[in-house]
């Protein structure tokens, strides 16, 4: 017979508390639910009541699951040896008996109905997970003339949500609006230790060590803190996989017991990106819980406590035991304490090692004999606690990152240009930056006549930005045409064939100077091609502040808080270079400038001009913008590359099987140049032969397998 004393004990602890009722929390998925239909039918009032109790019942749930885990792991603790004469499977599952029994108990108490009634969909949760019901919660709060707090829902929703365009613009709006205060802008949902950490880091940048420990230190608490409360959330029900067409066998008792723990230990695992992910990213920042230690023990150093330094210092050990600079500085440290002075690790830290590596043996034992997969969310994982049978795909990932290297390396080598007349008027010195360069003279006074010509015959007719709002600023319209959709119109008789051709032509050559001066002997694909024209919309310039194109980078989202750009989907993380090939001057604003990765400070600024090509490096080095469109039409072909042959631009291998089938048509020679209407000499696009005369050039193209990435789209609600 099992013992019972300490169910006895439970029931002791649950009469106590049964002495005063639970109120009953509503699940958050039904009020959610509510709160939407209301906002629908424009009843502003109940959608912000329900939408608020949606929220509040949603973080109690989670706080009830927390609380009720931790008490009990005290109330019914795995702790203890077996009884000497009973089996070990009657003893273990005694515990596991108690432990569901008062976590059923505690949850019921804390709820105030079944805990089941709280389960909601896997959609739900991540409308919740990504902040959604701000977003309709904003709208509802204007309605309601309630300025304040809904500012403070968009400000929540737009944190998790940055590349979000149409909260972006409501973000702009509020800013302009007046009663409106700065300290309106709050995150609701704001975690403690990234707002600590944030602070540190600048104080630590800014040689201010003293206000650095402080704000580190409470990083480092809350983050733990937070790290606790997220191991808790995991040990929730089974994910069942997505169901196959043939029913699979159940699993029986120990296979089932092992797939839900070694799920639990994943989620464990996965907690320390969670906490180290800011809201809005998807990458987390490496080495998150380390980094804390290795900037404490550097500017506890600064302030004369060698005694905390060396603390942090072996803490730090624990996770990179051979990092050599600071075994010296450990050794520093323990000669200035003296030899008499044991120095340990905190014990908090040796704890999280620990049980972190604990965790990991079993879950790299489960994938090499149970199957499945497990991605190490730590850099710090000793090489010895990976099965060697597991080790293979790890040694294939750092042969990768050598070879990335090798890469970057080979950029900095510059080839001659492969036309004659273009000048380099600026290059990444003058610029003030890296892999940033401007070129003239790439066409003639002419060959741009005739690109504005297509731009405008086909203004009426051009893809699906016609005569609608620029997504990027309400203040402009954006016209846009792409390389497929010029060779349609010209098939059609809207647009010369001569005016299309120029447009293939000239966004080649642009590509052929690009790809000599960065990456000679490594070929350049095109992604994608754009003839854009923006225009000052007259009536809506009074009071303008915003941008024509806001700043950011081409293959990463920009952080300017953090000064980090994630390189994550939505953005087109395989672009390597983009190029700007302007048309014309005649209009005001719309100049090009560069930035630190601050979105602020400005390093370096273009203007555009007819035949002026700038090109650069899509990564988080070259941040960027365009000033504001005031009064006329700007346009330009934008222009980005990718080394990645699978994301090769597949409209234009369609526009140029289109051009060589009006060529073979006409009996015209496939390699024969249009020259524009300017027939007194040669044309700016024929290339330099080795020799440096000007010779035709083929166009053929290999087609890529996939078409270029879109970002996904997101629900966009206007109600201003």
């Amino acid at each position: 017979m099992a013992p019972l004393p300490c169910f006895l004990l439970l029931l002791l602890l649950r009469a106590a508390s049964a002495t005063s009722p639970p109120s009953r929390l509503a699940p958050y998925d039904l009020l959610y639910a509510d709160g939407v239909r209301a906002y629908f039918a424009r009843d502003w009032g109940r959608a912000a009541e329900l939408l608020q109790r949606s929220l509040h019942s949603y973080a109690g749930l989670r706080a009830a699951r927390r609380s009720c885990r931790a008490s009990c792991r005290r109330e019914a603790a795995f702790l203890g040896d077996p009884p000497a004469a009973g089996p070990w499977e009657a003893a273990l599952f005694e515990r596991v008996l108690q432990r569901a029994d008062c976590l059923q108990h505690c949850l019921g108490g804390r709820l105030g109905a079944a805990p089941s009634a709280h389960r909601a969909s896997l959609a739900v949760r991540r409308d919740f997970e990504q902040r959604e019901p701000y977003n309709y919660l904003q709208v509802a709060f204007f309605q309601l003339k309630k300025l304040d707090q809904a500012v403070s829902a968009a400000h929540t929703f737009f944190v998790a949500n940055p590349q979000h365009l149409q909260m972006r613009e409501d973000m702009e709006k509020y800013r302009r609006m007046s009663g409106v205060k700065a300290d309106n802008f709050r995150d609701l949902e704001a975690a403690p230790h990234w707002e600590a950490y944030e602070a540190g880091v600048q104080h630590y940048n800014a040689d201010e060590y003293l206000q650095a420990v402080d704000r580190l230190e409470e990083s480092l608490r809350e983050a733990l803190s937070a790290l606790e409360e997220c191991r808790a959330l995991c040990e929730g029900p089974l994910e069942e996989e997505e169901e196959e067409e043939e029913e699979e066998m159940q699993p029986g008792l120990y296979e089932a017991i092992a797939a839900h723990y070694i799920q639990v230990l994943k989620c464990r695992q996965q907690c320390v990106l969670d906490i180290a992910t800011k809201p809005g990213r998807i990458s987390a920042t490496e080495d998150f819980i380390p980094s804390h230690l290795d900037l404490l023990q550097f500017a506890y150093d600064q302030v004369g406590n060698q005694a905390l330094a060396a603390e942090c210092a072996a803490s730090y050990l624990l996770f990179y035991p051979t990092d050599e600079p600071v075994l010296e500085k450990m050794k520093q440290y323990q000669t200035e304490l003296g030899e008499d002075t044991t120095v340990t690790a905190r014990k908090n830290i040796h704890h999280y090692v620990q049980r972190s590596l604990m965790e990991k043996k079993l879950i790299y034992y489960a994938v090499e004999h149970l199957g499945g997969t497990f991605n190490d969310p730590d850099l710090w994982t000793p090489d010895e606690l990976i099965p060697e049978s597991l080790k293979q795909k790890y040694r294939e990932d750092q042969e990768k990152q050598k070879q990335e290297t090798l890469d970057v390396e080979e950029r900095e080598k510059r080839g001659p240009l492969p036309f004659e007349g273009i000048t380099v008027t600026m290059d990444s010195r003058q610029m003030n930056g890296t892999h940033r360069v401007v070129f003239d003279r790439v066409l003639t006074e002419s060959e741009c006549k005739d690109l504005l010509r297509l731009t405008k015959a086909a203004a009426g007719t051009g893809d699906g930005y016609r005569a609608r709002r620029s997504p990027h600023t309400p203040h402009e319209r954006f016209e846009g045409l792409t390389v497929l959709k010029a060779t349609q119109l010209a098939q059609n008789g809207d647009v010369d064939w001569r005016d299309a051709k120029l447009l293939l032509q000239a966004s080649e050559k642009s590509r052929k100077i690009i790809e000599s001066y960065f990456t000679p002997g490594k070929k350049l694909h095109f992604s994608f091609t754009h003839l854009v024209c923006r225009t000052a919309v007259e009536e809506e310039q009074e009071g303008r502040m915003d941008l024509s194109h806001p700043v950011h980078a081409d293959n990463c989202l920009l952080d300017p808080e953090g000064k980090e750009c994630w390189k994550e989907p939505p953005a087109y993380v395989y672009r390597d270079y983009s190029g700007i090939l302007y048309l014309n001057d005649d209009f005001q604003g719309g100049g090009l400038f560069f930035t630190e990765m601050d979105a602020v400070t400005v390093t370096a600024k273009v203007r555009p001009k007819c035949g002026r090509l700038v090109a650069f490096s899509s990564g988080k080095e070259n941040p960027h913008g365009v000033r504001a469109v005031s009064r006329g039409r700007r346009c330009a072909i934008a222009l980005w590359y990718t080394h990645s042959q699978e994301h090769a631009e597949q409209e234009r291998v369609k526009a140029e099987e289109l051009m060589e089938q009006r060529a073979t048509e006409q009996n015209q020679p496939e390699g024969e140049e249009y020259q524009g209407t300017d027939h007194s000499s040669r044309s700016s696009l024929e290339p330099l032969a080795p020799d440096g005369r000007a010779g035709p050039v083929s166009r053929r193209h290999k087609p890529g397998s996939d078409r270029r990435q879109h970002p996904k789209q997101t629900r966009a609600r206007d109600e201003f």
